[in-house]
């Protein structure tokens, strides 16, 4: 059941947990959640250990159980490892995560928790490129600047399979805003499209050179002098 999952989780984070770490995690990231203090990659093999002891039967029981966790959560681990939760294989490509996927972006509101769930937004993407196109357009132009910052980075793991018209269309409204997070996830998109597609990050750089931001510009570039 959903809720021995979740208790389990639960139990063996506070369990794992190191008050020092803890107390050093929090001010890390400036958060007034209190932290366990335990290590993502031990978060991650923690959930992958519970979701193998008291495996869920259905997408709609994953979908109670990381939304318990999220809106429960009394330490900064239990919302990390709610997010590992939906990396889980029966709802990779399940539309219905989307409610789930903004709820994280809309009250998590802070850059670990919202690119917690890009992969899973790029999974969905690939698997629904009409349905998530229209979606991500829809987000660039929110007033959440989360939101906003999710619909860019988006496409991150994508690879040669990024669409590089709807990252210039995501990309383009949040030109003029001045907020860090958001002139970074311009950088960081641009930088991973890099990797991939030199010569059209090279020429996106060029033509939008007077609307980049510094950040957003040094960032999307910083590879291409070894390309």
């Amino acid at each position: 059941m959903p809720q021995d999952l979740v208790q389990s989780i639960r139990s063996t984070l506070r369990s794992a947990g190191d008050a020092e770490r803890a107390m050093g995690a929090q001010a890390y990231m400036k958060s007034e959640m209190p932290s366990h203090g335990v290590r993502v990659p031990e978060v991650r093999r923690i959930v992958k250990a519970a979701a193998k002891e008291f495996p869920v039967s259905s997408p709609e029981e994953l979908r109670r159980a990381v939304l318990q966790l999220w809106r429960e959560a009394d330490a900064r681990e239990e919302r990390y490892a709610a997010i590992d939760l939906t990396g889980l294989r029966l709802v990779k490509e399940d539309l219905d995560m989307l409610p789930v996927y903004e709820e994280i972006i809309r009250t998590g509101a802070w850059w670990d928790l919202v690119d917690g769930v890009s992969h899973r937004i790029c999974a969905l993407l690939l698997a629904h490129r009409t349905i998530m196109t229209t979606l991500l357009l829809q987000w660039a132009e929110d007033n959440d600047m989360w939101v906003r910052r999710a619909a860019i980075t988006a496409q991150l793991g994508a690879k040669s399979m990024t669409d590089p018209s709807l990252l210039a269309a995501v990309i383009k409204p949040n030109l003029p805003d001045k907020e860090f997070f958001i002139r970074k996830a311009i950088g960081w998109a641009l930088r991973e499209y890099s990797k991939t597609d030199p010569e059209w990050v090279r020429s996106y750089a060029a033509d939008n050179a007077s609307a980049l931001s510094p950040l957003s510009t040094r960032e999307a570039t910083r590879l291409l002098s070894s390309r």
